[in-house]
């Protein structure tokens, strides 16, 4: 396996062995070590010293089911600390059987404004991986919609397209790094922390990936491997959750809009409330059915990436039946829906596709909009003003420039005293006031607000693994230090995320991940050794983030969740700051 360096202060590439300290990293593990022992702390997000660094997970680019996960890590604008973002596309498991661990881009280009693509290919006259460069000028200052089918014709359909989109260009902390769907749509991000940014700095607007000739993943146990493929296969194929015609394959990750309206926890109008009276219009039920009523048949969800099983991701269709956007998740939904009082899944649907074209990150950009709404910007439920506000992001307006920066900055503008965020991220689509474990997560994980870091949702909304009450403190601390703990292994496996529901109520489908992961490396990991290795990778982001300047300080909630009781169960955050410290304070 190899390292690959790219310096783009002279467009010079290095492919070395993977060294002996990095050998059992991968995925997030590996891009936060890099980033950890290579990037100084107090650099500028945007300036020479910080480095991207993309590392494909454990079992990425095997036959896994849902594993083609891409790492994506860097120092954050948006944050000021360290980010691991993850999108689950073809682009990461090309990267794998170019037997590339991982992909690091450093420096900038002394010509100010030039762009660069990058073409990795694999040379089988060195049995390495190699890289060509070529002026990508022509595909800045445009759409992604625009841009990704030009490079599928140049360069063929085999390959698969990584970047950033105008926004990545104007340096906005909202904007994400983009991946190709399977449908060779530029639809899939590693959306939070303002990567896209990063990566543009860097000179750097397009990676293609070609996997021609390339020899794949090693496995060092092949029977091992097959063993726990067979078990991880057979637990997801069969839980509720995730198997096929199952909640997240029917209705998409927005199937949770009504499940956390029902529950109180679905933040409405800039977390005024925990409930929605629209929320009904725009779940994932209401998909199902409006596509339903415009095609004329039932259509199930799609994968999003190479051997997903799961299949998650949905398509939304116009009146006249032409695809509008794909995919409206959960997440994207209730931040363009909820959020800013909106209930029209049609506007909800080009708000999103307006962010896949503008490459912004659907959370952030909805969130701050919803803030915008706060400051009288707009009123509350103006869909057709929030589509403007998105097109002013775009284009670059000095307001465009405040709301690109992303919530937190434009409360500071406005003088908003209801931000929701920690760390200067935007929180999701979890209200911390009604679920008291995620709030913990936001609060305590170096990723700032993220609700992926620890998905403590799945017991005290889902009731996977034991149901426990989202209202109570009790426990929580520890319940959200273990979630952090093994989503950081998973996060280093190449797993989709979503695995978890699977692998926490069925034993054997836990083993048979384990057993992959130990197939792979040839290792003889047990479940102790895995929330050990999801420990390790904490504290090295932990850290990273203390030496940036960001310590237990920053490990709060936003002051106005403390003293505003939240609708309708009118409950403030009241987890003590003793039981935030401890969650990192008894690793």
């Amino acid at each position: 396996m190899y390292l690959v360096r790219v310096n783009m202060n002279d467009r010079t590439y290095k492919v070395e062995e993977l060294p002996q300290a990095y050998k059992y990293l991968a995925g997030r593990a590996l891009t936060s070590t890099l980033v950890a022992d290579e990037v100084p702390p107090l650099c500028h997000p945007l300036g020479p010293s910080n480095k991207i660094v993309f590392s494909p997970g454990i079992v990425t680019g095997t036959t896994a089911p849902t594993s083609a996960r891409i790492s994506v890590g860097a120092k954050s604008p948006l944050t000021g600390g360290i980010k691991e973002s993850n999108a689950g596309t073809s682009w990461g498991a090309d990267l794998a059987h170019l037997q590339i661990r991982a992909l690091v881009i450093e420096g900038q280009p002394k010509e100010e404004g030039k762009y660069w693509g990058l073409q990795i290919t694999w040379d089988a006259s060195l049995s390495k991986p190699k890289i060509d460069f070529f002026p990508a000028d022509e595909y800045t200052q445009k759409p992604l919609a625009e841009i990704f089918p030009k490079i599928y014709e140049r360069f063929g359909n085999r390959i698969s397209i990584s970047g950033c989109g105008i926004t990545g260009e104007k340096a906005y902390s909202n904007a994400g790094v983009v991946f190709n769907d399977e449908g060779k749509r530029a639809t899939r991000y590693a959306g939070r922390g303002g990567l896209g940014s990063v990566l543009a700095s860097k000179g750097v607007k397009l990676i293609i990936t070609d996997r021609a000739g390339a020899p794949g993943v090693n496995l060092a146990d092949k029977a091992l491997f097959d063993e726990g493929r067979k078990k991880l296969t057979e637990a997801l194929l069969t839980h509720a959750i995730t198997k096929p015609k199952g909640a997240l394959n029917s209705y998409g990750t927005a199937v949770l809009i009504n499940i956390l309206n029902e529950a109180g926890g679905l933040p409405t109008r800039n977390f005024s409330s925990g409930s929605f009276e629209g929320a009904a219009k725009i779940s994932g039920e209401a998909i199902f059915e409006g596509v339903k009523q415009r095609k004329g048949k039932e259509i199930y969800n799609h994968a999003c990436s190479p051997g997903c099983i799961i299949q998650c991701s949905n398509t939304w269709y116009k009146e006249d039946g032409s695809e509008h956007v794909s995919c409206i998740e959960y997440e994207s939904d209730w931040a363009f829906g909820a959020d800013c009082g909106i209930d029209n899944l049609d506007d909800v649907a080009e708000l999103v596709r307006l962010c896949n074209d503008y490459g912004l990150d659907t959370i952030e950009t909805g969130a701050t909009i919803a803030v915008a709404m706060e400051a009288g910007v707009i009123p509350f439920g103006d869909s057709k003003g929030a589509i403007n506000l998105v097109h002013e992001i775009g284009k670059g307006t000095p307001l465009g420039r405040i709301l690109g920066s992303g919530a937190t900055t434009t409360g500071k503008v406005y003088g908003v005293t209801r931000v929701p965020s920690v760390k200067g991220q935007s929180m999701p689509a979890y209200e911390p006031r009604a679920v008291k474990g995620i709030g913990i997560t936001y609060a305590t994980t170096p990723m700032g607000a993220d609700h992926t870091a620890g998905y403590t949702i799945a017991p005290e909304i889902l009731g996977v693994s034991g149901k426990v009450d989202p209202l109570s403190n009790e426990g929580k601390a520890a319940l959200s230090r273990n979630f952090q703990s093994s989503t950081a292994f998973i996060d280093s496996s190449g797993h989709c995320l979503f695995i978890a529901f699977a692998i926490l109520d069925i034993a054997s489908g836990f083993q048979g991940f384990i057993d992959e992961c130990n197939g792979v490396f040839g290792t003889s990991w047990t479940a102790n050794d895995v929330i050990a290795y999801g420990v390790n990778v904490l504290k090295k982001e932990r850290a990273f983030n203390e030496a940036a300047g960001i310590g237990n300080a920053a490990d709060r909630i936003p002051e106005f969740m403390k003293y505003e009781p939240l609708p309708p169960h009118n409950q403030i955050f009241d987890v003590p700051d003793e039981a935030l410290d401890s969650v990192f304070g008894e690793m």
